[in-house]
């Protein structure tokens, strides 16, 4: 892995080189193995928080860590295509608009002492938008190259807050072309129900069951590239104790490999039949 710049990164990009690489902030990384018409993207899976934010955080570790999506990344590592955030959410969130990118409170409860300056609120916003201009050269080679695209947005969430049954897996798709991407969404649906997990975890999926999919990496991706489906994945947290804190990296591995086929499969039959 090499450590780019901005400008480096998209310069690869447009050049279709293959390379994988850590932003020069570290902020996020990317990995292209090779130029095919799917991407995987793993926003929240970031957990750095910079130090000068800490002593003002009224939120702990664990409530960030909480509040992340912890192995979202690992989950769609062995895909050609990778883009994955490496900062918390609580610095600055990927998945909302740069207006509202940086929390005041979070999930009820204020997050800084006091007011952050206009200085600290800038580097974390000139990431956020360094982030979105490489989102933006990587879906524009790729339709660019092959016409159409589709991108498995992950992410996870807590279902022991919710109060009733939800499924193993939630597709938000309120956002997108559901007229006329619908059959290959519920192909996606069917898909994931199909997928075998230990320890008795039964694989359950539903569409805008708890989740709609208002993400802004879904919305900036939609709005900017008419031919590229974005399929925001939530993974109900089976995968780990999240009042606990523990990993179970025996599941993290059972979703790992079962995408192994699932997505090139899927992201197949996509370009199949909208190419």
């Amino acid at each position: 892995m090499k450590k780019l710049t901005i400008e480096q990164i998209i310069t690869n990009i447009q050049n279709e080189e293959l390379f994988e690489a850590v932003a020069s902030d570290y902020s996020f990384t990317i990995k292209i193995d090779k130029y095919v018409p799917y991407a995987c993207g793993a926003v929240h899976d970031g957990h750095q928080f910079r130090r000068e934010l800490w002593e003002n955080c009224m939120h702990t570790e664990y409530d960030r860590w909480f509040e992340e999506d912890p192995a979202t990344k690992e989950m769609v590592q062995t895909h050609p295509i990778v883009i994955a955030g490496m900062d918390s959410r609580f610095e600055y969130d990927l998945n909302r608009a740069p207006e509202s990118a940086i929390y005041e409170d979070a999930w009820g409860k204020q997050l800084w002492h006091s007011p952050l300056p206009d200085a600290m609120k800038q580097k974390s916003l000139d990431k956020h938008a360094n982030f979105y201009k490489v989102v933006h050269a990587l879906i524009a080679k790729l339709e660019e190259k092959f016409g159409v695209c589709v991108v498995y947005d992950m992410h996870s969430y807590n279902w022991k807050r919710w109060t009733r049954e939800v499924p193993t897996f939630n597709l938000g798709t309120s956002n997108v072309d559901n007229e006329r991407f619908g059959s290959i969404i519920e192909l996606w649906r069917k898909m994931l129900s199909e997928i075998k997990l230990p320890n008795g975890i039964a694989s359950t999926s539903k569409i805008n069951d708890t989740f709609q999919g208002n993400g802004y990496f879904l919305k900036f991706i939609t709005e900017h590239f008419s031919n590229t489906l974005v399929l925001a994945t939530e993974v109900k947290k089976i995968y780990c104790d999240e009042i606990e804190q523990i990993m179970f990296p025996e599941v993290v591995a059972a979703v790992e490999e079962a995408l192994k086929t699932l997505i090139p499969q899927h992201a197949d039959g996509f370009y199949q039949q909208y190419s």
